[in-house]
């Protein structure tokens, strides 16, 4: 696999990303998905697919999950329906004409959390899922990785706010 000097914006490269998952986990038969969520939810980061990049240049994109902040038992219908309601809520934003927040952490510029979410509450349990992409330093390989927040941060207290709206 070549290196990769190719440059594209960070629309371009949501909008790849987001396809690149549709692709994945949305297009293929249940069977197919269901197959390739067990192995994430094991813990392997899988190969989804290598990009040709108009330089020449290939990039492969890989793909895996983070569940350790998911509250609950996650089962495959619950996570297709948070991916199929984060991929809605991109192309939402995406036409809207709004770039996505992106975050970075100061000194890992090569790891990136988008700002867009898909909060799903079971019971009276929320999750929030989001996407991330860690571009290796070293190879052409990109890493997108399906993970959920701490739903704390989300959840606004009714006292605290009451308090601070009064003062």
């Amino acid at each position: 696999m070549a290196q990769s000097n190719a440059t594209i914006s960070n629309k371009q490269f949501i909008t790849m990303s987001v396809n690149l998952i549709h692709k994945a986990l949305i297009e293929p038969t249940r069977t197919h998905s269901k197959n390739l969520y067990k192995g994430l939810l094991e813990g392997e980061r899988r190969s989804i697919t290598t990009v040709k990049m108009e330089d020449g240049s290939t990039v492969r994109f890989d793909l895996a999950i983070d569940t350790k902040e998911y509250k609950g038992k996650l089962n495959y219908s619950m996570f297709r329906d948070g991916v199929t309601l984060l991929l809605a809520n991109f192309v939402e934003t995406m036409n809207a004409e709004k770039e996505p927040v992106i975050f970075r952490a100061e000194g890992e510029e090569h790891k990136m959390l988008f700002g867009v979410t898909a909060p799903s509450i079971h019971g009276e349990v929320l999750n929030v899922m989001a996407l991330s992409a860690e571009v290796s330093p070293t190879s052409a390989e990109i890493l997108l990785k399906l993970l959920y927040l701490p739903p704390d941060q989300f959840v606004q207290n009714a006292d605290n706010s009451a308090g601070v709206l009064g003062a």
